[in-house]
């Protein structure tokens, strides 16, 4: 789904059936109210006349794990939180001149191992959670009365991922309604076979299907408009279709003066296709789109447009802490911002398909897009129970499905979003030569390499060279939907996978924190186009891109954090981002903005560690300056700025030289209350500075957020940061008072994250511990008029009320 399609979302039923057969010949509408829910197993629950008065009503999307309750009977892998089987069931009602000749519904995501019914009639089944899939349900429609959709979701086998998936359908529904003859979902296929400046070609591939017993000429018009609204250039095309068949057309645009689609400046065209028979229009589809090129080279790197630049990369996973993996599209857009300010230009949506929302944001915010299948092919990975590296793993995983549908699930991730300026570079895996996980070889008794699971070569496990056969077919069934984009994987077993064909398959090979093996590897296989596919937050690992021309970037572990592949308990999240689950920045975060961004910034932190090195004093330390009395400490200050000086209480402990690529400072200093500076200088001024203030006992909550104002025609949500300071204004950051929401008004509390990984409050509740002094309060309103007063409250403190009018 593209971002066009969104304004139709406040279409919560059916238009007239005159409207289909005139100008607007086709619609797409959010399917996602009027649901009901059931969680375990019922014998014939897709029965029209089952009883579902008493099931929960809800809204998607939805997901049930992350209703917890947290436990230690589940995985650690999956953040420690339930599985199970549910049932989801929706009626609706459609009048005998409401029905289209085509009706499909379409999901953008199941987790998983979805069957479908509409009105007792099978569908289908899809086993895997994160592709879009799509059923007709035309001629299983009644034509006097209500229909039912009936879908049973399994994921009985809850450790089954190495992360946190949710379970349910926890992305967004869609009801497609279309003409007999008709563009079919994910029909078209944009291009731009030649970038310029001054002129650019694009080229529109277009799919028709005539589900007539009769033959049809079909007249083609594709138009596209620049960002500001204005026709750049039209086409158009006669298609003759027979009886029941298929057909396609291709059409050429010449584009002067293009705006060209940039990290910078994203210009994204509106590019709009409909299909005519007699000079009526039955169907029309319109995407938007970028004009951009892309080229990698072994020896020079990447260019966009032309422009040599570096990959600035995050990982991502789908989950947002309290949300679970059923995450409003406000939330994203908050995080890729978020991402923008720490100099981010880049994702990889590890380890799967993500939401189709995030795609479109992707395209309109500027960041390139690494998209990815699988993380496990025709074998499985460790899943971990007990906490990572504890125990005995389990063995469950999409693993079981490849071989029926690996060639379906990724033939459909590339048909789905081909279309997206953003998407640079398709992954076919990630980690699958995880060395003895499951693969082995020879060289792991005497190469080296970081991750190993167990000790040297395994004889008992299967050979690595199985990789390359596995391989060589997912490359071909990308090849064989896009010839636009490189193939690429990450890669944790170079060592071993360098004795296989499976490098050599790939046009771009990741190298997942093995940033030390990559100037042998070029020497050794200079054809080979090299970057980093998931890295480690340091300085030296970027170092290792910045001072080599040929690595093109690297993608950092990660840009959340987020729930599941977690430790021992109670620890159920994972602490890898650079900001928490609430979205609050860590120490990491300052690190990266001091190498990625040229705005002058500086930072300081706390720790009684002497540690000597630079990440392990990063995650030791804190923001505070709250001791006992004549505490030693030493201080690291951050900073891109060329020197920096400390300050407490005005006095000088020293000014120190700084840089670009050493960006750390370190400071011995004797606590004493009061105000600890950090001021950094260019040029001899001051440029940038950051303070840490001694502070009191919390007395007050503060709040700030998002908005303030709500479309009383649409559901939204707000975010709101909410800060425990003391009488003088001070933040606290050791806080850790509970705090009550309280909502009147058109609206509800979608859920409170505090950040803190070892939590095991109820993400159901209205009242939640802050976290280092801070919480993050998600607010929806319902879609109606009227006033929406939400009041933070806790024992002894100054409580705080936000208004929101919604009109």
């Amino acid at each position: 789904m593209r971002r066009k399609y969104y304004l139709l979302f406040t279409l919560l039923c059916f238009l007239c059936p005159a409207l289909l057969n005139a100008q607007d010949a086709s619609e797409r509408i959010l399917f996602n109210t009027g649901w009901k829910f059931h969680k375990g197993d019922l014998p014939q629950a897709e029965k029209v006349n089952l009883n579902d008065q008493k099931w929960r009503s809800l809204e998607l999307p939805h997901d049930w794990s992350i209703e917890g309750p947290f436990s230690q009977e589940w995985a650690s892998s999956t953040g420690y939180l339930p599985g199970g089987i549910a049932w989801y069931r929706k009626t609706f009602k459609l009048k005998p001149e409401e029905i289209s000749a085509k009706t499909f519904i379409y999901f953008d995501g199941v987790y998983k191992n979805s069957e479908v019914w509409i009105n007792g009639h099978y569908l289908g089944k899809r086993p895997n959670g994160y592709v879009s899939f799509q059923y007709e349900l035309s001629k299983y429609l009644s034509k006097n009365g209500s229909n039912v959709i009936a879908v049973k979701v399994d994921h009985t086998k809850f450790a089954d991922s190495r992360w946190y998936p949710g379970s349910g359908i926890y992305r967004n529904v869609y009801l497609i309604k279309k003409n007999p003859v008709y563009i079919p979902t994910w029909g078209l296929t944009f291009t731009t076979p030649e970038v310029r400046t001054n002129k650019t070609l694009a080229n529109v591939v277009v799919k028709v299907e005539n589900s007539n017993a009769k033959a049809a000429v079909v007249t083609v018009k594709s138009t596209l408009k620049d960002p500001q609204g204005k026709v750049a250039a039209t086409a158009e095309k006669q298609l003759n279709l027979g009886a029941v068949a298929k057909g396609e057309t291709a059409m050429d645009f010449v584009l002067n003066s293009p705006q060209l689609w940039s990290v910078d400046k994203p210009a994204l065209y509106d590019l709009n296709v409909s299909i005519f028979i007699d000079g009526k229009k039955v169907d029309q589809q319109t995407e938007r789109v970028g004009l951009r090129d892309i080229r990698f080279d072994a020896n020079e790197g990447f260019f966009l447009n032309g422009q040599n630049m570096k990959m600035k990369g995050v990982c991502v996973h789908h989950d947002a802490g309290a949300l679970g993996a059923a995450v409003p599209v406000e939330v994203w857009r908050r995080r890729l911002q978020q991402l923008k300010d720490v100099g981010c230009n880049a994702i990889r949506m590890s380890h799967y398909p993500h939401q189709d929302y995030l795609y479109d944001l992707c395209d309109e915010m500027g960041f390139l897009v690494m998209d990815e299948a699988f993380d496990e092919w025709a074998l499985g990975k460790n899943k971990w129970i007990k906490g990572w590296n504890e125990g005995t793993p389990g063995k469950d995983g999409y693993h079981e499905y490849f071989a029926e549908w690996a060639e379906r699930d990724l033939e459909d991730m590339i048909l789905r979003s081909r279309n997206h300026p953003s998407i640079v570079m398709w992954s076919i895996g990630n980690e699958i030569d995880y060395p003895n996980d499951p693969y082995s070889h020879e060289i792991l008794s005497s190469g080296r390499n970081p991750q190993i699971y167990g000790r040297g070569y395994s004889p008992t496990s299967p050979p690595a060279s199985e990789m390359g056969d596995i391989a060589r077919k997912l490359v071909d069934i990308v090849k064989r939907n896009d010839t636009t984009r490189p193939v690429t994987a990450a890669l944790a077993g170079v060592v071993m996978s360098n004795f296989t064909d499976y490098p050599g398959l790939l046009d771009l090979v990741g190298y997942n924190y093995q940033e030390y093996r990559y100037a042998e590897d070029h020497k050794k296989y200079p054809k080979r186009i090299i970057y980093g596919s998931e890295n480690g937050k340091g300085k030296n690992e970027w170092l290792a891109v910045d001072s080599n021309k040929y690595i093109f970037g690297q993608f950092l572990w990660t840009g959340f954090d987020f729930v599941g592949e977690a430790r021992k308990w109670p620890m159920r999240s994972s602490g890898a981002g650079l900001y928490d689950m609430a979205g609050f920045p860590k120490n990491d975060f300052y690190l990266r903005q001091s190498l990625w961004t040229e705005k002058p910034m500086a930072y300081i932190m706390a720790s009684k560690n002497d540690a000597d090195e630079d990440m392990k004093f990063l995650w030791s330390s804190v923001p505070s300056w709250n001791w006992e009395a004549g505490a030693q400490l030493k201080i690291q200050g951050i900073t891109n700025t060329e020197e920096a000086e400390l300050f407490l209480n005005g006095k000088s402990l020293g000014r120190k030289k700084a840089g670009k690529l050493e960006p750390t400072l370190y400071w011995d200093v004797a606590y004493q209350p009061g105000t600890l500076v950090i001021k950094g200088y260019r040029d001899g001024k001051e440029v940038a500075s950051y303070s840490l203030i001694t502070s009191t006992d919390a007395t007050q909550i503060t709040a700030n957020t998002d908005r303030t104002t709500f479309d009383k025609k649409a559901k939204g949500v707000s975010m709101v940061e909410l800060l425990l300071k003391d009488k003088d204004g001070n933040s606290v950051f050791n806080a850790d008072q509970t705090v009550e929401v309280t909502i009147e008004g058109p609206a509800k509390l979608l859920g409170l994250e505090s950040g803190d990984l070892a939590s095991h409050e109820s993400y159901q509740s209205n009242r939640r511990k802050v976290y280092r002094g801070k919480l993050l309060a998600y607010i929806q309103s319902e879609g109606k008029a009227g006033t929406i007063k939400v009041t933070f409250s806790s024992p002894g403190l100054t409580s705080k009320t936000i208004t929101y009018k919604s009109e």
